[in-house]
């Protein structure tokens, strides 16, 4: 028998229902059990029909009961089934082994700095910009005002491609500040450098293809390739940047970042840009150009992009995660206008599109000015703060047992120790003190190359001077 509790706070039918399915689940009433009808449980209850019409029609509803004209409502032949044991309930699927992937995030969280709960005073973290209570306060206005003028439509399905009044300020900035002439078309907005890649992967590659990437280079290049599992081959890294004779000769693509090498910071010479633009034009294989952090020069303006110089073969990425912050995950895929509809339509198959608010908010900060003046003003701070890192590693003899790279452009630079040095020790040592560096050892595939990637964006002048001085200390 059902029963009303008029202390519960459940609706009369709710309380009914609950009973009845419960009844139903244990096997209290047993598959095929007729039940009352309505008018008749109604009065042994003493609840108006209308509310054991409402349980009965749940019941049905939900498939726990089956009706017919003359066989009145009975308990669903297939509902009933013994209840697994809680140690059995609590394990659920098995889930499968990815070593690919465990292997890959081990390798992103070492390669980001093992954030672990010691204190650390200063931090020369290569991955993060300088941020401040200014730009906050931009950002702020106009995220309140780009949402306030927000159309409706804009709430609905997106473009694969992006938002569209974005992409034509990213197209106007990169005509503008750095020679890349291109259609709208062209232009892809995705969610950071790795969303990038995998895009590529996905859209322009088979599984199992060569892919060349620089060694030491972008850790998150070749993780992303060989979880799609294509065939990973490092290619050496010197003072000239990549050594294109040394790329694979079946590569299907190449990974690389020569306005600023990421890791060793060097920039990539002009002859090895034109051999490399040569060999991708008779090999037909695709130059993925990371353009990350190059609109930070300090001596005199940015370097000419390979997209401009060879647009059929090569894709251009762009990110706003050191211009602006790595937290508005927003970056840009330029190429040909094949390769860009082919990257989007993988993009609204497995993504959709990108959040809009982000890109309302940026493109009302590029719109209005914001961005670059936010552009002059970083660009001062890294000026200043480049110099007093220079300085001091020359000033503390670093640079007499060590080698200094990448200088030129960017917002970190490279002191390279020799092979035999015993890096992973002094990068602990260094961290017990408060100071955490960077080992090169973790931007490497295959190479042996050892030394420390330091950046400066996130560290004041006095606390370069310090940590440095700090630094030479132990390895002096």
């Amino acid at each position: 028998m059902l029963i009303v509790n008029r202390d519960d706070e459940r609706p009369i039918w709710q309380q009914l229902l609950d009973q009845a399915i419960h009844n139903i689940t244990t096997g209290k009433w047993p598959p095929g059990e007729l039940l009352l009808p309505s008018r008749e449980l109604a009065l042994l209850i003493g609840v108006s029909r209308s509310t054991i019409q409402i349980v009965y029609e749940e019941l049905y509803s939900r498939g726990y009961t089956v009706t017919s004209r003359r066989g009145g409502t009975r308990v669903s032949e297939w509902t009933y089934a013994t209840q697994p044991s809680e140690e059995t309930a609590a394990q659920g699927p098995i889930q499968p082994e990815l070593p690919l992937l465990n292997a890959a995030i081990g390798h992103l969280h070492s390669w980001f700095g093992d954030r672990d709960e010691r204190k650390v005073e200063i931090d020369f973290t290569p991955h993060e910009p300088y941020l401040d209570e200014h730009f906050q306060k931009n950002w702020r206005q106009s995220f309140l005002q780009a949402s306030s003028e927000a159309d409706l439509d804009h709430w609905s399905y997106g473009d694969a491609y992006g938002f569209r009044p974005l992409r034509e300020q990213i197209q106007r900035h990169l005509s503008l500040e750095r020679g890349i002439h291109v259609d709208i078309d062209q232009i892809i907005l995705t969610s950071g450098a790795q969303h990038s890649i995998d895009l590529i992967a996905q859209a322009l590659l088979h599984e199992g293809e060569t892919v060349s990437v620089e060694d030491p280079g972008f850790p998150a290049a070749w993780m992303v390739m060989k979880y799609r599992r294509m065939q990973v081959v490092p290619v050496p890294v010197d003072e000239y940047g990549l050594c294109v004779d040394r790329i694979h000769p079946g590569s299907k693509l190449v990974f690389v970042t020569p306005s600023h090498q990421c890791a060793v910071g060097v920039i990539m010479s002009e002859p090895r840009r034109q051999q490399l633009l040569h060999m991708a034009a008779e090999q037909r294989f695709w130059i993925v150009e990371d353009d990350y952090d190059s609109e930070f020069r300090y001596r005199g303006d940015p370097l000419p992009t390979l997209f401009s110089q060879q647009p059929q073969n090569t894709l251009y990425m762009m990110s706003f995660s050191k211009m602006i912050a790595p937290g508005i995950r927003i970056s840009a895929i330029i190429g040909p206008r094949e390769a860009i509809r082919q990257l989007a339509q993988i993009h609204e198959l497995t993504y959709r599109h990108l959040p809009i608010m982000e890109q309302l908010t940026l493109a009302h900060f590029i719109k209005h000015g914001h961005f670059m003046r936010h552009m002059r003003r970083v660009r001062n701070v890294y000026r200043r703060r480049h110099a007093a890192m220079t300085k001091a590693i020359n000033a503390s003899g670093l640079s007499e047992h060590f080698t200094l790279s990448g200088v030129e452009t960017g917002l970190h630079m490279l002191l390279e120790a020799h092979k035999s040095f015993d890096e992973e020790k002094v990068t602990s040592l260094v961290l017990e003190k408060g100071i955490r560096v960077y080992p090169l050892s973790r931007y490497c595939l295959e190479s042996g190359r050892k030394g420390w990637v330091l950046g400066f964006a996130k560290v004041d002048e006095a606390a370069i001077e310090e940590g440095i001085y700090r630094l030479a200390g132990m390895l002096i």
